[in-house]
């Protein structure tokens, strides 16, 4: 028993905290794509490092949007990354699309 539940305990924390990010990675990526679909309908994108939160709406939730030259700079790469933490662990997710240049 003394070997059993120490593992088993682990066991149940690890499938928690896969829980937990999984809901959370699922959250982020909704937020992370709004903001990236706002960005490109509003062309806002083309200032290059933006960052912010999703709060109070979304508290934990940071962003950050990156603008960069993709091929021979007739389109451009726009990046948005939504971080948040889960027990102490940051995580990310990054979604990107191609923009014409204004």
């Amino acid at each position: 028993m003394a070997i059993v539940i120490p593992a088993a305990v682990e066991g149940l924390r690890i499938a928690n905290r896969a829980g937990v990010v999984a809901q959370r990675k699922g959250v982020a990526t909704q937020l992370a794509d709004s903001l990236l679909n706002e960005l490109i309908v509003t062309k806002n994108w083309y200032n290059s490092a933006q960052s912010g939160t999703f709060s109070p709406e979304w508290p934990g939730y940071r962003w950050r949007v990156q603008s960069e030259p993709w091929g021979r700079e007739t389109m451009r790469l726009v990046s948005v990354e939504v971080t948040y933490e889960v027990q102490n662990k940051e995580y990310r997710v990054v979604l990107s699309t191609l923009a014409p240049p204004l």
